[in-house]
């Protein structure tokens, strides 16, 4: 693993494991790199190794979540190979804090919120997304994504509130959940059905009264593609709320979201994101039309010119030397801020 000043454009240090990286989480205060058996805590702010975790339980994917609010950075993983059951870990006091027997099925996605107090998960089965509050490990929502078919969910992500919930898998269908308690003490005619129906749900099987309880999608997106691995994210883009999804077609989608009334949302813009080298590419098998510079490229556009100079004062067994640490100014501000025009995908609506 080799570790880089974005700014700068030198190397801080690099590390080498006794297995394949599967997975890399940071937030400003850990640096968490998953294996297939074994999970190494550093300290972000000089690199030192803080603390390993041996014999895992057998995780091919790297599948692991890290709160990014470095207040409390909590670690999730899975706790057992066979069921869905969820380790949940302090990295900054570098203590198992509550184990939660989440799925019968083996975990498939784990997602903290952003200030860390709610856990949402999903199993391989990928037909239940249940929440759980932190550090607790108390259930708080139950969403039922399908009853059919098994899907592979690809992507967990709430929204900066909290209150939305978005999951996106192998299938065409983006499902947001909404996260709200009913009110019991309502006195409205869907609330006595509800109630009524609750009391029936003693006397069926216990997975036919489960699905009784849980509730359904609030909003969904239907996507042009089967099949692809995605990536969805909800966000706030020039004050309203937006869904994100990311294909690995190389396209960036952006929908309208209606957090009132939900339904389906709908499509606002379409974006492509060539890679650098495919451009070129294209530009030496003939003269191409001219286009749009692709957000890819926009972000990719270094504030300054990186420096020529090697970042000294790093060594590789971890630690830093003669002092020297990362600034905290430095972990300050995002280099992409969707709220500014300016730094908006400057593409249109595009057709293709």
């Amino acid at each position: 693993m080799n570790v880089y000043h974005f700014k700068k454009g030198t190397e801080i240090c690099n590390y080498s494991y006794s297995n394949n990286i599967l997975s890399v989480k940071l937030n400003r205060q850990r640096l968490v790199v998953c294996l297939e058996e074994s999970i190494y805590i550093h300290n972000i702010r000089d690199m030192k190794l803080l603390k390993t975790l041996l014999n895992t339980p057998v995780n091919p994917t790297g599948l692991c979540a890290l709160s990014v609010n470095h207040g409390n950075s909590y670690l999730a993983y899975p706790g057992s190979a066979t069921i869905g059951e969820i380790t949940v870990y302090d990295a900054n006091n570098l203590s198992t804090v509550t184990l939660i027997q989440a799925h019968d099925s083996p975990l498939a996605a784990l997602k903290f919120n952003a200030s860390g107090t709610k856990l949402a998960s999903a199993s391989e089965k990928g037909t239940v997304i249940r929440v759980f509050s932190i550090p607790e490990g108390q259930k708080l929502f139950e969403f039922r994504r399908g009853m059919k078919r098994y899907v592979s969910i690809s992507s967990l992500s709430f929204s900066a509130d909290a209150q939305f919930l978005c999951a996106s898998s192998n299938t065409e269908t983006v499902h947001i959940f909404k996260l709200e308690q009913h009110n019991e003490e309502s006195p409205t005619w869907s609330t006595y059905v509800g109630k009524m129906f609750t009391a029936a749900s003693t006397y069926l099987p216990t997975h036919v009264s489960d699905m009784m309880h849980q509730d359904r999608a609030f909003a969904t997106v239907r996507l042009n593609m089967f099949g692809l691995k995605n990536i969805c994210a909800l966000a706030t883009i020039q004050k309203l709320p937006r869904l994100l999804v990311a294909s690995s077609e190389g396209y960036l989608y952006v929908y309208n979201v209606d957090p009132q009334d939900g339904g389906e949302c709908v499509l606002v813009q379409k974006h492509r994101c060539v890679h650098e080298e495919k451009e070129e590419e294209n530009q030496e098998d003939g003269p191409q039309q001219p286009a749009g510079q692709s957000y890819a490229a926009t972000v990719a556009l270094p504030s300054t010119p990186p420096s020529s100079t090697t970042l000294m004062g790093y060594s590789e067994d971890g630690g830093a030397q003669r002092g020297e640490v990362i600034p905290e100014h430095e972990f300050a501000e995002s280099p992409i801020c969707l709220d500014d025009e300016n730094e908006f995908p400057p593409v249109g609506n595009q057709s293709n």
